[in-house]
């Protein structure tokens, strides 16, 4: 079985810090918008190196949706930053209307997504972004797994014609996928090769499956494992080709199983080859205050709960 290094832990959301630091030098097109969160971000090197592209908006993240719409026109790559809950919910009315349906090309960049945002608690930890993106046409959504990945889909979308929702997280998590990869958009990562079972992940969840793999491995299970960074559009060829083979899936995010990565494995599944499949999610509820680990046990959203969806699906072949 193909092992992974963990290269040491970094912050996905300093993956995006990085990833502005080199588009500003490459492509004067770009411009970025915050919400009063330059440093949780980590747009201040971007600030600092162009302040003329560089617009502070404070805490108006409807007026700034508003305004990256309109920087489009002019020809500009507009990046906005601020915490998934803010990037989505609170100016969804200004996304679906400004952005997605003029398919302006706006970058809606999206940290501090998910349980691992840790004690700032539930009205902070959105767990509904993937859905709410996914369903807003012509909406690509990627969930980026760590700093490398996220540094190369800063990159990759700012190429990309159209809007993106980019996901990524605060905590410290493994840094394991290539430094100089190139990220492209819709098409899955084969990580691991396996025949029993098929485990698709993405975001955080990714290295937690990996780990998974290796446990399995060790009690003669052996697990496919595909990261899949883009949720829209969805690698489907990739997914019926991995379960054509195994038999049953396994899907894990960091995110509700209502409207997430796992209900769209199933619309595929369905429609295409119907096959046994698990859940690793949040199970409809919010979240509470509590240290990333803590909260991703209590969850249920680690390699020690991939194993057990594991062993369970299996049963179900």
């Amino acid at each position: 079985m193909k092992k992974y290094t963990n290269t040491g832990n970094k912050d996905t959301r300093s993956g995006f810090g990085a990833g502005m630091t080199q588009l500003g030098k490459t492509n004067p097109n770009v411009v970025a918008l915050c919400a009063d969160l330059t440093g949780s971000l980590k747009m201040d090197e971007f600030q600092a190196n162009h302040p003329e592209r560089f617009f502070q908006i404070g805490i108006a993240e409807a007026n700034m949706m508003g305004i990256a719409a309109g920087m489009t026109i002019g020809g500009k790559i507009p990046f906005t930053g601020t915490f998934a809950n803010f990037s989505t919910g609170r100016v969804y009315d200004q996304i679906r209307q400004s952005i997605a349906y003029s398919g302006k090309n706006v970058k809606i960049c999206a940290s501090h997504a998910g349980v691992t945002l840790g004690e700032d608690g539930a009205t902070h930890q959105i767990l509904e972004d993937i859905g709410l993106m996914k369903m807003l046409p012509g909406m690509t959504v990627i969930n980026t797994c760590d700093y490398n990945q996220t540094k190369a889909a800063t990159l990759a979308i700012a190429e990309h014609k159209g809007p993106v929702y980019l996901r990524f997280g605060r905590p410290s998590v493994a840094n394991f996928t290539p430094e100089n990869q190139t990220f492209e958009i819709g098409k899955a990562v084969h990580l691991i090769e396996g025949t029993d079972v098929t485990i698709v992940a993405t975001g955080h969840l990714v290295w937690e499956a990996i780990q998974a793999a290796e446990t399995l491995f060790e009690q003669g299970i052996s697990a496919e494992v595909i990261n899949i960074h883009t949720i829209k559009p969805l690698d489907a060829e990739a997914i019926l080709k991995s379960v054509t083979k195994t038999g049953c899936i396994v899907t894990a995010e960091e995110h509700n199983y209502l409207g997430g990565l796992g209900e769209s494995v199933s619309r595929v599944l369905a429609e295409n080859h119907p096959t046994p499949q698990a859940f690793v999610a949040t199970q409809d509820t919010f979240g509470e205050s509590g240290t990333p680990a803590q909260l991703m046990e209590k969850y249920g959203l680690n390699a020690a709960a991939i194993v057990q969806k594991t062993l369970d699906v299996l049963k179900r072949k």
